[in-house]
């Protein structure tokens, strides 16, 4: 079928809105109407200059929409269902079968090779290969094939357009607080970036109950949106020293301290605030060959853990339908970041979310107008 994909090109940094043909789905594959997909960092670091992606490509990994067709094997989903999409693993390494395939043993290349595991891609254009598949989606496009198992049903009731960011930055967050952190009532938080998954890591605090939560960015904006979804304090990194504010609001460190940053200096800072037995841990790097230098004895002497997590060690089927009924009840409302763009404004939206202007963009596939 003919479909209309945002494409990257070998020497750009632009997405170019072209016409391209969707294959028909092989036996394990779901093609999925788009009806809005959420715009995440990772699609804006691999569009830059130095993204491990092969181009041409077609980005995208928060989609959400309605599947049209599926393979012949597949049964969990039929033609008509309400569908968020998210990561893709093996589901047949050791990490999977014992419940973690956020650590899949072939992760990246299920996820940013371009390609199904047998090297085609379901996109071409006039006859020459796209690079597919990425999040084993592609969803900056109006169709996107995804497997049986990355596609999660989702309640009709559910507002669709919304809930695309569930299936990566939302689920990354709050899944490191709840699944990963597995943190408890009582404890002491504290976010640093007030993006996305930052803000979803605040939510997720607040849920399970926790004493303080400190949210940690540049932007004032951003923080007082941090207190309204559950901070107690906010500190501004280029006003305030964080951690000698984070210490003295505790009394003895944090408990927990999440970074969404990928900045060395601001995760040594993080792991400083640690309280004795905190546990530290970051959800990107930033990339290359960097390292972390570890301050040894502040670690060994308190027993503090540093850690990175993927995917907020989120079983997707089951912990993206558990975030939409907390939504539903009010409880976690993460569309407060969204703002809507239309598909066609795909790189005014990338723009103003690496500007710090929008904290998420929210792409949509009808013909419209922006919405707050």
């Amino acid at each position: 079928m003919k479909i209309r994909a945002a494409v990257l090109s070998q020497d750009s940094s632009h997405l170019d809105i072209e016409t391209l043909t969707l294959e028909a789905p092989r036996t394990d594959e779901v093609i999925v109407r788009l009806v809005a997909t959420g715009v995440c960092h990772t699609d804006i670091k691999h569009s830059e200059p130095g993204g491990i992606v092969p181009r041409p490509v077609v980005l995208g990994h928060e989609g959400a929409g309605i599947v049209i067709a599926t393979g012949s094997a597949v049964t969990r989903v039929k033609p008509g269902d309400p569908v968020v999409l998210s990561y893709d693993y093996c589901n047949t390494c050791a990490s999977c079968l014992s419940g973690f395939r956020s650590y899949c043993h072939e992760l990246r290349p299920r996820n940013f090779g371009g390609t199904r595991p047998d090297g085609t891609s379901p996109l071409s254009r006039d006859g020459s290969f796209i690079h597919g598949s990425f999040f084993g989606q592609s969803s900056f496009a109006t169709h996107a094939t995804a497997y049986e198992r990355n596609v999660v049903k989702v309640p009709a009731q559910a507002p669709l357009e919304r809930l695309g960011p569930l299936g990566c930055g939302v689920q990354t967050g709050a899944g490191a607080i709840i699944n990963a952190f597995k943190a408890q009532a009582g404890c002491t938080v504290a976010v640093i970036g007030s993006g996305a998954v930052g803000l979803s890591a605040v939510m997720a605090a607040r849920l399970i109950g926790a004493r303080r939560i400190i949210a940690v960015d540049l932007h004032d904006n951003r923080l007082e949106l941090a207190r309204e979804l559950g901070a107690t304090h906010v500190l501004n990194a280029a006003r305030d020293d964080i951690v000698r504010e984070a210490l003295a609001i505790t009394g003895h460190g944090v408990d927990y301290v999440l970074d969404t940053t990928t900045l060395v200096p601001v995760m040594q800072q993080g792991i400083a605030m640690l309280a004795p037995r905190g546990n530290f841990a970051f959800v990107a790097g930033p990339g290359g060959t960097a390292t972390l230098p570890l301050p040894l004895g502040h670690m060994l002497l308190g027993g503090r853990s540093v850690r990175g997590i993927i995917e907020g060690d989120s079983p997707s089927d089951t912990f993206i339908p558990m975030l939409i009924d907390l939504f539903l009840q009010g409880r976690f409302p993460f569309d407060r970041m969204i703002e809507f763009y239309p598909f066609e404004r795909i790189n005014e939206a990338i723009a103003d979310s690496s500007s710090g202007r929008v904290i998420k963009p929210v792409l949509r596939f009808e013909t419209g107008t922006a919405a707050d």
